[in-house]
């Protein structure tokens, strides 16, 4: 596993999977249109190294290139491993004999051992910035029609005021000038919550912290949909596989490996204006209200490397990050519903927002819609559009076995369940309102006979064995191959 973002680099570059950009860059819109069109032909991972205007600084951008990368940045078989972690003491039989309780003891242990653990100094305090931060850190321009320079992969840090837990998560940052940005905290994400929970408590101001450019599994977890109320640090231990060291700055807990970080307080009641910006579904969301975040002072290591990130069509960097939270959660969710067998979050369905196909062990009439709606009330699952449900037998990454499944399961008037005034991701253009649209679920599963309208299932198409054993032994002898 790697301390942070520069052993990473070093790593991804003596694999021969990063390309050192030398020539000046602007980073007002030029080093996404670079970085774009790298993701877009499934290039390298990138590191700017002369920034226009910025001396001694970098960018980087593209780390989580591909599910392979990340799995290799992780350091596990199979991303599935990283919420076993997380369940397999919950879910292990009972210990009976002394070999059982000392592996169930062990297993406990190393959940423990995850505890993030608190330093007293960060790599990040080698120097200050104590006025108009924001101007003199390399922040990007995405978009040609954006309303500013956007903070794109910052982990936004903050504690929540009720029960204490950390909460660190990737949202998109407005910078309005020197000392003022927009903080998008979608309705449903956890630093929204942090923000509500201050507002009921009569609280004015909640600090915040944010942190650009940590190791990789620290800046995959400030991404990743992490039910309420797991600790966000906690679990950014488990998915790098031992305790993240971290940094009290002023109440809030930073980490200690992070490049950049921008320390400051949202004023609860001030909304400023936020957007347009052109996010992950291709289009310009709209201007809308968003808590005012007031800068206090920047930190950065020597040398830093300032880490971004670039939204627009699929597939970008951010697709991959969200096929590696399917991934990782499967476990989480096998756990809640066993019936679930795998999960594909396509990248062109963006992610949770739009398309999930989901594959069953279906045992009983209606089981398909009980999924369905077992999943639209878990977490972030909820904001899943349109959800397509299938037998095990499926493979769900296989979109003509998807698409066959539909075209010989599905009757539409039976198998299709329309669900009006439903929650719904708020960057949803198509809902009627921010947040709040309908969903769709098709049962494309094979139906038992009280669901085919009281008639059997018919039999589908097998070869005859003796036939199938006759050719493969005389295969060679045919000329084919």
């Amino acid at each position: 596993m790697f301390k942070d973002l520069r052993e990473a680099l070093k790593t991804i570059e003596e694999r021969g999977e990063l390309r050192r950009v030398k020539v000046e860059v602007n980073p007002a819109l030029e080093v996404a249109e670079i970085a774009r069109r790298t993701m877009y032909s499934r290039g390298p991972t990138l590191l700017f190294e002369n920034i226009k205007g910025f001396p001694g600084w970098r960018m980087a951008t593209n780390i989580f290139r591909s599910p392979e990368s990340i799995r290799r940045l992780l350091g596990v078989e199979k991303l599935e491993d990283i919420g076993e972690r997380l369940i397999k003491p919950l879910t292990a039989p009972p210990p009976i004999g002394l070999t059982d309780k000392l592996h169930a003891f062990i297993d406990v242990v190393k959940l423990g051992a995850y505890t993030p653990r608190k330093t007293g100094r960060g790599a990040f305090e080698d120097n200050i910035i104590e006025s108009e931060g924001f101007n003199k850190t390399p922040i990007p321009t995405i978009w040609p029609k954006d309303a500013g320079r956007y903070i794109t992969y910052g982990l936004v840090l903050t504690r929540d005021p009720e029960k204490g837990v950390n909460n660190m998560g990737v949202y998109r940052v407005q910078i309005i000038d020197g000392s003022r940005a927009a903080m998008h905290w979608q309705i449903h994400k956890r630093g929204a919550l942090s923000w509500m929970k201050a507002r009921e408590s009569g609280a004015r101001k909640i600090k915040v912290a944010i942190a650009v450019g940590s190791d990789p599994g620290t800046m995959l977890t400030g991404a990743l949909p992490v039910p309420y109320p797991i600790d966000k640090l906690l679990f950014a231990s488990i998915v790098r596989g031992y305790a993240l060291e971290v940094v009290d700055l002023d109440g809030v807990f930073v980490p200690a490996n992070s490049e950049v970080v921008y320390v400051g307080e949202v004023d609860i009641d001030n909304l400023v204006d936020e957007g347009p910006y052109g996010d992950h579904t291709g289009y310009y969301t709209p201007k809308a209200k968003y808590p005012l975040f007031r800068l206090e002072k920047v930190y950065y290591r020597d040398n830093p490397i300032y880490y971004f990130t670039v939204t627009g069509k699929p597939t970008l960097e951010d697709a991959w990050i969200g096929k590696a939270a399917e991934r990782i959660f499967l476990p989480l969710m096998k756990m809640i519903m066993p019936e679930v067998v795998d999960v594909n979050l396509p990248p062109e369905g963006l992610f949770t927002g739009g398309i999930a196909i989901v594959s069953i062990r279906k045992r009983y009439p209606g089981h398909a819609k009980k999924v369905m709606m077992g999943l639209w009330g878990l977490g972030l699952f909820s904001l899943v559009k349109v959800m397509i449900v299938v037998d095990s037998d499926v493979n769900v990454h296989d979109l003509g076995q998807v698409l066959y499944a539909i075209s010989t399961c599905v009757d539409p008037q039976r198998d299709v369940l329309v669900v009006p005034y439903a929650v719904t991701d708020e960057l949803d253009h198509t809902a009627m309102e921010g947040g709040y649209g309908s969903k769709l679920g098709i049962d494309a599963t094979r139906k038992f006979k009280v669901e085919n309208y009281g008639r059997e299932w018919p039999e589908e198409v097998e070869p005859d064995p003796e036939t199938v054993k006759l050719v493969d032994l005389r295969w060679s002898e045919y000329g084919i191959e």
